[in-house]
């Protein structure tokens, strides 16, 4: 695979539709983008499968995901697609053009940071906080808290990623907007030091490459 750079990088067999990538951005093969925005270093892995979602920079999401999968009009006769891509199946008949507006309203949201986890499914209009976990297999039906690791089905908080004082800072600190030779610059810091080291090396240091 080549060095990833200022255009994304995507694997066989991916369909990507009504979407915008950021730079250092990979899809993974056989993924499935519909109506994605998606945030400078981010990248999905195999057969993930997105649908009206923002995502942050530096998220990291496994294989098999899904994030934003769409609904079915459940409070109606019936609930079959039918309803709303009728010109599939009579010519004298279009789409549900508002439903299809509604659909597309019901955005997710997947912070900085974020790691979703394989198999792992994100509702839509959940807001998943910066630097959060969701754990493999998970079904997330509502927001999770920045710095937090979420597990099971519904998916309920674990424990914390970071005590809330330290990912404040975190947040504040705002690393994932550092630019790309300032990333370079400091990676060995990133690799050597926990979080708290970290934090007291570049809370207040300027983004100037050392």
């Amino acid at each position: 695979m080549p060095r990833l750079g200022p255009d994304p990088f995507l694997h066989p067999d991916c369909e990507v539709s009504g979407s915008e990538l950021g730079a250092y951005v990979e899809i993974g093969r056989g993924s499935r983008l519909n109506r994605v925005e998606m945030g400078d270093y981010s990248y999905c892995d195999r057969y993930a499968d997105l649908a009206n979602v923002t995502v942050g920079k530096f998220a990291n999401i496994a294989s098999f995901t899904r994030i934003g999968p769409t609904d079915h009009p459940m409070g109606n006769a019936s609930l079959h697609h039918f309803l709303y891509r009728s010109e599939d199946y009579w010519d004298d008949s279009g789409r549900d053009e508002d439903f299809f507006a509604a659909r597309h309203a019901r955005r997710a949201c997947i912070g900085h940071d974020t790691w979703i986890g394989h198999g792992a499914v994100v509702r839509p209009e959940v807001t998943i906080g910066h630097g959060a976990v969701v754990a493999s297999s998970a079904v997330v039906t509502k927001d999770v808290a920045p710095y937090t690791i979420v597990a099971g089905v519904p998916a309920q908080p674990l424990r914390p990623r970071f005590a809330p004082a330290l990912a404040e800072r975190m947040i504040a600190l705002a690393w994932w907007d550092w630019p790309h030779e300032v990333l370079r610059a400091r990676l060995a810091d990133f690799r050597a030091m926990p979080a708290e080291a970290f934090l007291e090396t570049y809370e207040g240091a300027t983004i100037e490459p050392a």
